[in-house]
């Protein structure tokens, strides 16, 4: 969930109960899926690799200095990172764990997402799907779920973190936030409970990248190329992060 450039809304083409499919009208082949008065997922039809979001491309960056190939996607939406990455390494695997089926229902018929090479969608809770899965390795995991405007608070405890980190040696979680920081610094702080360094990536307000990582990746080359995204982002470092976690203790699964 995130925020893409204005652009003049649409008549919608496609709708549930609260989920609308617009035509993007600048960009015959962009489509954009609201939730809410949410902006869930953007696709272009005609171009898989362009990521109109900003924090997915971001996240992009991110999992290329990582060398992520195997990445398993908790919230898929209209699967908008996955299709990505997936048409530009068809040799690796991309896998969605997508909790709403009627989300799956309106990709598959108005955002057109199809069965491809490396990309395997399925319908299923993500932390229900790591715990049955023991034994699975990713290169990273990816977050991106929400209820409201919110992260599901089962995703992001110190225990869940945990069985992440036990599959996988880097998390990346999208958060919605406004400058308290307030969702930020918990889920930060649950992570560091799980991984050895813990950073971010993204503005003051709006779409945060909580990153979680078993060893220290190359920050200054992730920041460089974040320079020249078209909404350039900031990345907090784990020594100025941890600072500013100071007195924020994690949610755990007790507390839900």
């Amino acid at each position: 969930m995130g925020k893409r450039r204005r652009r003049s809304a649409s008549p919608p083409i496609g709708a549930g109960p609260d989920l609308v499919v617009e035509r993007d009208p600048e960009h015959p082949s962009g489509r954009l899926l609201r939730q809410g008065q949410m902006e869930a997922s953007y696709v272009d039809l005609a171009d898989p690799t362009h990521l109109e979001f900003d924090y997915l491309r971001w996240i992009r960056i991110v999992l290329r200095v990582a060398g992520a190939r195997r990445v398993l996607h908790v919230g898929g939406g209209a699967c908008a990172l996955a299709r990505a990455l997936a048409a530009e390494d068809p040799d690796g695997r991309q896998e969605v764990c997508e909790s709403d089926a009627r989300v799956l229902e309106i990709a598959r018929a108005h955002l057109g997402l199809r069965r491809a090479r490396g990309l395997r969608v399925r319908h299923a809770e993500g932390r229900a799907f790591i715990a049955a899965h023991p034994d699975a390795r990713w290169d990273a995991v990816v977050i991106d779920a929400f209820e409201g405007a919110r992260v599901p608070r089962r995703l992001i405890t110190a225990e869940a973190l945990a069985a992440v980190a036990r599959a996988s040696p880097l998390v990346l979680v999208n958060v919605v936030d406004d400058r308290t920081a307030r969702d930020v610094r918990l889920i930060a702080a649950a992570a560091r409970t799980a991984f050895g360094s813990v950073w971010t990536i993204g503005g003051r307000s709006g779409n945060t990248v909580v990153a979680g990582a078993a060893a220290q990746l190359d920050l200054a080359l992730v920041a460089a190329r974040a320079a020249a995204d078209p909404s350039p982002p900031r990345v907090t470092w784990p020594a100025t992060l941890a600072a500013l976690l100071s007195g924020t203790a994690p949610l755990r699964d007790d507390d839900l």
